[in-house]
């Protein structure tokens, strides 16, 4: 799908604002609601717009603490992989991990309460997960930048 200006004036709004009206939207996309809202219906549809979501404070809710996880694996295969990847996406602890190219296989951002239930999740969940070969920690001192919206005017639009 290719984005248009109008387009990305409303994904501009909602990736700030994801309880926009349809008015609102008609506003910054200098249309009618009507057709302002088909765009937005348009957008989820094709997949542009994944979900709605309430971003909340770590720290008051209580999982102030970050940890990267570079983990490499025994072998490549692919059900070793696999494995890998299923057992980490039922942690919910593990918010991001990424397959990596380099001496790591994975990157994980894991988040925990504190040190110990950082530590029980790796005794507890990471060391068993056949497969895996080592992994090495490191712990956030402090978030400098976190972003969740997107630069959507980059990159020659």
């Amino acid at each position: 799908m290719e984005l248009d200006r109008l387009d990305l004036a409303i994904l501009e709004h909602l990736r700030a604002n994801g309880r926009a009206t349809a008015q609102e939207l008609s506003e910054v996309a200098h249309l009618s609601p009507s057709p302002s809202h088909r765009r937005q219906k348009l957008l989820e549809e094709a997949g542009v717009i994944k979900r709605y979501v309430a971003l909340l404070d770590q720290d008051k809710v209580g999982l102030p603490v970050n940890v990267f996880v570079t983990v490499k694996m025994a072998n490549h295969q692919d059900e070793t992989l696999r494995t890998f990847e299923r057992a980490m996406e039922s942690c919910p602890e593990v918010m991001e991990m990424y397959e990596m190219t380099g001496a790591a296989d994975f990157l994980l951002r894991v988040v925990a309460s504190d040190v110990a239930s950082y530590e029980a999740f790796l005794r507890g969940r990471l060391a068993h997960i056949p497969g895996l070969l080592s992994f090495e920690s490191a712990l956030a001192m402090k978030r400098v930048v976190y972003r969740t919206n997107l630069p959507l005017r980059q990159g020659g639009r």
